[in-house]
């Protein structure tokens, strides 16, 4: 009679710590690399170009494959598919650590991305599953704040292990944890899928051909420029195929990513603000954690523990307000939270100088860390409760791509402006640079914090199947089925 309540206490915490330990493995992963390429640019002989492929890869892959690693989750089981990605992002890392040259370096980086792509949307939905409503907010908050500590974690990892072992440790110590990690998420987690059991080849081959020639696209674009044909030409097929994509799902019996969802002011708001803080904030993730290096010369953890005012703020704060956005909702808290990075961004924008003193930079990166907390728990929050409970796939595999796709965005059109005002030939031209792009990513926050104001105060998954009916939707969703 005592075990059963201790049961249903225990599982939502196997749940929390299972998939968060999978999600920090991979999100510090992206971007514990950026701080050993100088070392892997000697170890290897890479070129410029193969070293920023062995970032792009990653990214690259990611944003191609989430909406299929949800999507295969609802087919085969998002258990089944979560374990997998642990393995595939494991064995990957074992591969990195072994590259004998830059070009496998790339590759396996790339496998790395496709594991991460199933780990990253199929963890919250697993956690979703497993926490009462209730208590979904603060559940998400916490998740939210394991994956802010691996963005936090990553610069400072890297240039620790980096210094103090060699570069290869820094893909090492992902495998004893994966080995550990996907047996006892195929053991305690329960299984469930998806609403649609089929799998939509058409859907999965057309998401995949229109992401790539877009992310593509815009990654190659800070190089060559946005005039270029390569960009053009991959840019106008990837929107072609997008167009191709939406036609097709809209006509779907089984859909991977029903368009109803759009119909949703809460679904569409909440992945439009989410875009723009991608957007505003990544992109000068980007620039800002190379400043300390590139114009006051500190080396790679100096400028890691730099930032982590920043950077760090997630974990404290995102716990928090997961647990507000179940009782005020999640419209003033992204609001807030945007405006908050967007007025971060500005500010630095104007002080900004090659001697600046460090606690001139505090304040501003408390802000921007405070404001992406306001937005990263809501967000997730919002999202899952403008669908029915089975749909939880499908909506956090599409709101992970949206993301993904803002900070692609976001870096590469910022590092054009930088490029255009200033450059690394200097520390002054580098601050030239910061200067105008700034800007420009504090103006997208703010768009992106008038979006939020769009967004309805409160979404629960009931009043999302009622807008199904009012719109006339078709297809029944089929309840979840579990498996121990």
């Amino acid at each position: 009679m005592s075990s059963a309540p201790r049961a249903s206490a225990t599982k939502p915490l196997i749940t929390f710590v299972l998939v968060s330990t999978g999600l920090f493995m991979v999100t510090l992963d992206n971007l514990v690399v950026s701080t050993a390429l100088p070392v892997i640019r000697l170890d290897l002989g890479a070129s410029l170009q193969q070293l920023e492929w062995t970032v792009n890869a990653y990214t690259l892959a990611f944003a191609v494959f989430l909406l299929t690693g949800a999507a295969l989750g609802d087919r085969f089981g998002r258990r089944r598919m979560f374990s997998t990605g642990i393995l595939v992002f494991a064995l990957a890392s074992a591969g990195a650590a072994l590259a004998p040259d830059a070009g496998f370096l790339v590759a396996a980086r790339a496998v790395q991305g496709l594991g991460a792509a199933l780990v990253t949307p199929l963890s919250l939905t697993l956690l979703s599953e497993a926490v009462p409503d209730g208590k979904r907010g603060l559940a998400i908050g916490a998740w939210s704040g394991v994956s802010g500590l691996g963005v936090a974690m990553g610069p400072v990892v890297g240039g620790a292990i980096t210094e103090g072992i060699s570069w290869q440790w820094i893909f090492w110590v992902n495998v004893p944890i994966g080995l550990v990690v996907a047996p006892l998420a195929a053991r305690f987690l329960v299984e469930s899928y998806g609403p649609d059991r089929g799998l939509d080849p058409r859907g999965l081959a057309l998401a995949i051909a229109a992401l790539f020639p877009i992310t593509f696209g815009v990654i190659r674009a800070s190089e060559l420029g946005w005039g270029s044909t390569t960009v053009l030409v991959s840019l106008a097929a990837g929107l072609l195929l997008l167009v191709a994509f939406i036609v097709a799902e809209s006509r779907a019996r089984e859909p991977m990513l029903p368009m109803r969802f759009f119909r949703s002011r809460a679904f569409s708001a909440t992945n439009g603000a989410s875009f723009a803080m991608f957007f505003g904030i990544f992109g000068s993730i980007f620039f800002l954690s190379q400043y300390f290096v590139t114009v006051q010369g500190l080396n790679p953890l100096q400028a890691g523990i730099r930032i982590l005012p920043w950077t760090a703020m997630p974990i404290f704060v995102a716990p928090v307000a997961g647990l507000l956005s179940d009782r005020v909702g999640a419209r003033p808290l992204m609001a807030t939270g945007l405006a908050l990075q967007a007025f971060a961004m500005f500010w630095v924008s104007r002080f900004v100088a090659v001697d600046t003193p460090y606690v001139d930079w505090l304040p501003a990166f408390v802000a921007a860390g405070v404001g992406m907390s306001l937005v990263f728990a809501p967000s997730a929050n919002a999202v899952l409760s403008s669908v029915k409970p089975n749909e939880a796939g499908k909506a956090s595999g599409a709101t992970n791509t949206i993301r993904e796709l803002g900070g692609v965005f976001g870096v590469s059109i910022l590092a054009t402006v930088f490029a255009g005002a200033g450059g690394y030939a200097s520390p002054q031209d580098y601050v030239d640079g910061m200067r105008a792009a700034l800007p420009v990513g504090a103006a997208v926050l703010v768009a992106g914090a008038l979006v939020a104001l769009l967004i309805p105060r409160f979404t629960s998954p009931g009043q999302a199947g009622e807008q199904e009916v009012a719109t006339g939707a078709e297809g029944e969703s089929a309840p979840v089925t579990s498996a121990a």
